[in-house]
C-alpha cells in the first residue's frame, strides 16, 4: 500500500485520534473510509447533476 503524508492542523488530528480511539480502529483506517465515503458522495453528486443536466437539455429541445 502506498504511504501519504499530509500536514493538518493539531486540533484536526486530535478529533481524529479521538474518533480512532473510541472506534477501536488506526488513524489510517478512519482517514480511509473517510476519503472513501467523499469519493463515493462525489460520484453521487457528479451522476446526479449529469442526469440534471440532461433533463434540462432535453426540456430545451422538446
Amino acid at each position: 500500500m502506498a504511504r501519504v503524508l499530509i500536514s493538518m492542523p493539531e486540533e484536526f488530528l486530535n478529533r481524529i485520534d479521538q474518533v480512532a480511539d473510541v472506534e477501536n480502529r488506526s488513524r489510517s483506517e478512519l482517514i480511509r473510509e473517510a476519503l472513501r465515503t467523499y469519493i463515493y458522495k462525489q460520484k453521487i453528486r457528479e451522476s446526479t447533476s449529469a442526469a440534471r443536466n440532461a433533463d434540462i437539455l432535453d426540456a430545451m429541445l422538446e
